[in-house]
């Protein structure tokens, strides 16, 4: 009896045991919550917003002057206003020479100057080749129905060493990218660097530390800016400054949130509202009022001020940067105070990452925290030595164009002649056929054909595909418009594959691979995490290839129903979709069994710092450094985009190759993995923080940046 009653279970133990496995099955919920929940978060966000400002430019209210003869300007701003509607807010300014100013001062994106039986369109590439591609677009028209002679001056060229403007553009994206993301990590594996009198110090030497960075990359070494030192260098460390301060201020109120608060003001909002890749007058009514205090168009707007205006402008720019970190930091200070007064014992922050690498916290402060800084920096200094070194100076080089005669010896001789003129531009392949011609324009093996005209047809022809990309489309019909020209013939133009108004830019193809390459490796990365229990390969799968079916369909509703980028072809999206994300899943896995959150340096560099030039979406590869043209062949990113074009606009010739190519990298990674797994199987629990570091972040940082903690404390205790 005595025994009996001894090996009995304590009742009064049982709601505890009870409660403890509650909270444990509530624990292991919410990791897998937050597994999925933060991935489909920032991907959603990302390609959701850069696709409704993009998709679709049209001009809106871009502010043009007009001078000339007091009748003549007024009857000429009335019928331009007439006839474009919205598209233009117009002003009648009494000079030439005031127009012109205005053009360098950005108050207007354009201008017109009418006399003498001409008009001269003022225009400054430098402030945004799109956008003065667009006003002379909507200008020009009006002269000729005018019966002007039509005469175009940009006034402010951009150099032979950034003629596509991106040196700007890209800086702007890194430097901000600088700002933001290390504010994420601190708080996760090092929040006691997160203390007012010590961050301040530490951010401004990371700030300097970056300027020093995105100069040196983009100025010495390749060749982008030339001069300007000193003004380059203060512009990229006030921008990292500032935005590290309202980091701070946002990490305070949101924890470990914020980082999606930074993506959303400074990515997601800021890039296409910064004016440097497209015209914030051609996107929806939204990003000019953006465009005037978001950290990223001061920042850009600083940058090209400086480099391409003398300066011109840039005091009001820097001023938003000033103010946003000067108000960030009292806020700060403020809100420290205000919660220390409140909760003067709260419990610091949890270590929710014990190390970026994936391995056991290291106990030297020091190597932890040089992994924290190399983390970015890596990241900034991929970005513009492989997107901007890309990209930044786009030359059409043997670009293949079929030339079209009666016979084929009467186009090898055109195309011995054009070839003298047209030296290394193009590959001109001669046809005797136009059908032909046309069918590989079409299959994408020539990316035109000029048709040579003859007696029956004195009319020459170019066959163009504007749905294989804007971009090569673009210079094409330029060059071969002047071929014509100088020539003498008329010039007729087809297009074989035009894209569709609702993505007038080809940009849903882009941003829906990304999402597609994102959706993949951010499942791992942030499922290592959050999750750990699900690393090994049996569970592992199940979960990848629920979220690859689910995620596909949902960025099909994204873009084509929320955004309007495209139209119909689920099926087909959604197949190609799940298996480019259930591939990148186990391509990031890889990495992840060795690096850690680390792995996401060379995941992102081989999916998009490298396969986002490679791709051909946002410029063509004929465009482009030899290089690219190779990785087109075989990384994933292409194969992605080049699918989603197959699909849309030629009937899905070419999707089976490249499902091909995503399956191999999805294969030979799922084999490696398994192959890694059985020889160190991978560990299932978070590593753990030591106790004395634990009492020391309880001693360093203030009980305000505690408060966001608070709720992830159970997550620690159990992990």
């Amino acid at each position: 009896m005595d025994t009996a009653a001894s090996e009995a279970p304590d009742p009064g133990s049982q709601p505890s045991d009870a409660a403890a496995l509650k909270r444990a099955k509530a624990e292991k919920i919410g990791r897998y919550v937050a597994m999925f929940l933060m991935p489909l978060l920032m991907v959603s966000m990302l390609v959701w917003g850069y696709l409704a400002a993009m998709h679709a430019p049209e001009p809106h209210n871009m502010p043009v002057a007009v001078t000339g003869p007091a009748q003549q300007a007024a009857q000429f701003a009335a019928a331009l206003e007439a006839g474009n509607a919205d598209a233009v807010d117009i002003r009648v300014v009494d000079s030439a020479e005031t127009a012109r100013q205005l053009v360098l001062d950005r108050e207007v994106t354009g201008a017109v100057s009418l006399a003498d039986g001409g008009a001269t369109v003022y225009t400054a590439g430098a402030a945004g080749a799109s956008q003065a591609g667009t006003v002379t677009a909507l200008l020009a028209p009006q002269v000729l129905a005018e019966g002007l002679a039509l005469q175009t001056e940009d006034l402010a060229p951009l150099p032979a060493s950034d003629m596509a403007g991106l040196g700007a553009m890209f800086m702007t994206t890194a430097l901000m990218l600088a700002g933001y993301m290390p504010l994420s990590l601190i708080l996760s594996n090092s929040p006691e660097l997160l203390r007012f009198r010590r961050f301040v110090p530490v951010l401004a030497g990371w700030a300097a530390l970056i300027s020093a960075l995105v100069w040196t990359v983009v100025g010495p070494v390749m060749g982008v800016i030339q001069g300007h030192t000193a003004a380059v260098l203060g512009i990229c460390w006030l921008a990292v400054f500032a935005v590290g301060s309202v980091q701070l201020f946002l990490t305070r109120i949101l924890g470990p949130m914020a980082v999606l608060a930074g993506m959303l003001f400074l990515m997601v909002l800021g890039v296409p509202a910064s004016n440097m890749s497209m015209s914030v007058h051609t996107m929806p009514g939204l990003y000019p009022l953006l465009h005037s205090f978001l950290p990223a168009a001061a920042t850009g707007e600083s940058l090209r001020s400086v480099l391409y205006f003398g300066g011109n402008g840039a005091g009001s720019h820097l001023l938003v940067l000033v103010i946003g970190a000067a108000a960030a930091l009292l806020l700060t200070l403020g809100l420290d105070a205000l919660r220390r007064r409140r909760t003067p014992d709260a419990a610091p922050p949890v270590v929710q990452v014990a190390s970026l690498h994936g391995g056991p916290r290291p106990k030297s402060r020091r190597w932890r925290y040089l992994t924290l800084g190399f983390f970015p920096l890596a990241m900034v200094a991929m970005m513009l030595s492989m997107m901007l070194g890309a990209m930044y100076q786009p030359t059409p080089r043997d670009m293949p164009v079929a030339v079209v005669g009666t016979t084929v010896e009467q186009a090898e001789d055109a195309a011995a002649g054009l070839e003298e003129n047209l030296s290394g531009l193009f590959e001109l392949r001669a046809l005797d056929s136009a059908e032909q011609a046309r069918e590989q324009v079409r299959d994408r093996s020539v990316a035109a054909a000029f048709v040579l005209p003859t007696a029956e047809n004195p009319t020459a022809a170019l066959i163009t595909n504007q749905a294989a990309g804007v971009s090569a489309q673009q210079v094409i019909d330029r060059v071969f418009a002047q071929v014509a020209s100088g020539q003498q013939m008329d010039l007729a133009t087809e297009d074989v594959a035009p894209l569709a108004t609702e993505d007038s830019m080809g940009m849903a193809t882009m941003y829906l691979a990304m999402g597609w390459m994102m959706a993949g490796f951010m499942i791992i990365v942030v499922g290592a995490t959050a999750a750990p229990a699900s690393r090994p390969l049996r569970k592992l799968l199940p979960v990848v290839a629920g979220w690859a079916v689910g995620f596909s369909a949902f960025l099909w509703v994204i873009v084509d129903v929320f955004v309007g980028a495209i139209d119909g072809h689920f099926w087909e999206l959604w197949a190609v979709g799940a298996v480019a994300i259930f591939c990148m899943a186990m391509f990031t896995a890889v990495f992840d069994r060795f690096m850690g959150m680390l792995a996401i340096l060379p995941v992102i560099a081989i999916l998009m710092f490298l396969g986002i030039p490679a791709s051909g979406a946002a410029m063509s590869i004929y465009m482009e450094p030899d290089v690219f043209r190779i990785l087109h062949e075989v990384l994933p990113m292409p194969a992605a985009v080049e699918s989603i074009r197959s699909i849309l606009y030629f009937g899905g010739d070419t999707v089976g190759s490249h499902l091909l190519t995503l399956g191999i990298w999805g294969a030979v990674s799922l084999v490696l993995v398994a192959v890694i797994d059985r020889m160190r199987p991978p560990r299932t629990e978070a590593w753990p923080v030591e106790a004395v570091e634990a009492v020391e972040a309880v001693e360093a940082v203030p009980a305000v940046e505690a408060a966001p903690a608070v709720e992830a404390a159970p997550l620690a205790r159990h992990s």
